[in-house]
């Protein structure tokens, strides 16, 4: 103990500060030299207790050396007033005491003083206390900066977590996103009853061809953000975009009862969003919608870029409805007809030939009624 605390092994103190207290100039005269010896020179002293709380109240020490015995407030009254304080309540304390006062300083050991040193001092057990004093508060500076990058790191990790969560939204329905995070693997589902809409810009081609790359994605996440805020707010689902084409779905993963007319809704209003976008972008463009409703089996494909996707005959039928219609029109088929025709009116129905499909019977929507 003694090689380890010897004058040769000493850690650097001169940092620290260090507030002697005792009613004895001739005891603080002697600590103070001690202090010295071993590289303490930032020491302020007190004369009795209330002086003592003056001093700390001006500035906070690392360490205070309090004399148990002083008139007026003593060392017991001292550490009283410091665990009551907010400010000073965690100051490290060693109690001074004669070899008489042996309970009184166990009582200041369980009200927080760190440690006692009795008198008349032994310089050798005087360089350990302080020693141990200082490694302690060293220790706990360590520990308080590891606590504070733990806390850090867990902010960015629930940032990261946030973003990811966000990506992850932006891409799969909320159910089928919690699913994933819970660390399902093969997620699909067959739905009996969803409204598929499909919609294809008309004459995007030829405007396309006489943009710029990035004047080209400007325009077309104008558009489809128009799009994709009127389907939030419809409870549809977007499924995604190809090119100049857009897919959502009524009644899924969440079922619904009104999943036709949601998506009809939707078609009226992207008629509206996109007369609104050619007006602000001096254009003329035109769009095709198509509707049909029917089962389908939905699930996630894809390990590294995975996607949410539908498949059945409904989704071929609904992409037909689409690609048949006229400019300007939402077509139906007639099972979507006929969830609708007691909201909306139609031209009479017509039969269209569907590649891949046949003869169809389809109605193009007028409106609501």
């Amino acid at each position: 103990m003694y090689k380890l605390l010897s004058q040769d092994h000493l850690p650097d103190f001169s940092d620290y500060d260090v507030l002697v207290v005792d009613d004895s100039s001739t005891v603080r005269r002697i600590i103070v030299r001690e202090l010295n010896k071993f590289g303490i020179n930032n020491i302020r002293e007190a004369g009795n207790g209330e002086e003592c709380l003056s001093v700390l109240q001006e500035r906070p020490a690392h360490l205070v050396l309090l004399d148990l015995e002083m008139p007026k407030l003593d060392g017991w009254g001292v550490l009283q007033h410091l665990r009551a304080s907010e400010t000073l309540n965690d100051l490290s304390v060693i109690i001074i005491s004669a070899k008489g006062e042996f309970d009184r300083t166990i009582q200041c050991i369980e009200i927080g003083a760190i440690d006692y040193l009795p008198k008349p001092f032994n310089p050798i057990l005087l360089r350990a206390r302080i020693y141990s004093c200082f490694e302690q508060h060293r220790l706990r500076i360590l520990n308080q900066e590891r606590l504070i990058a733990i806390d850090n790191e867990k902010k960015l990790l629930e940032i990261e977590q946030l973003k990811t969560e966000k990506l992850m939204l932006n891409i799969l329905p909320r159910p089928i996103a919690e699913r994933l995070k819970r660390g399902e693997k093969n997620i699909s589902g067959s739905y009996p009853e969803v409204t598929i809409m499909f919609s294809d810009l008309i004459g995007f081609t030829e405007i396309a061809s006489k943009l710029t790359a990035t004047e080209l994605v400007k325009l077309l996440n104008d558009l489809f953000t128009r799009f994709d805020i009127r389907a939030e707010s419809l409870g549809l689902e977007k499924i995604k975009t190809i090119g100049d084409s857009y897919m959502v779905v009524g009644g899924l993963p969440i079922p619904r009862s009104d999943h036709a007319v949601i998506c009809t809704n939707m078609a009226l209003g992207m008629f509206e969003d996109i007369e609104k976008f050619n007006a602000a972008n001096r254009l003329s463009l035109g769009m095709r919608i198509g509707l049909n409703s029917g089962p389908v089996v939905a699930g996630v494909i894809g390990f590294t870029k995975f996607s949410y996707d539908l498949w059945g005959n409904t989704v071929n039928t609904a992409s037909r409805m689409e690609s048949t219609s006229q400019p300007g029109r939402a077509q139906v088929s007639l099972a979507t007809y006929e969830l609708l025709k007691d909201e909306f009116e139609f031209d009479d129905g017509i039969m269209v030939e569907c590649k891949g499909l046949g003869p169809i019977q389809t109605y193009l929507l007028k409106g609501k009624i």
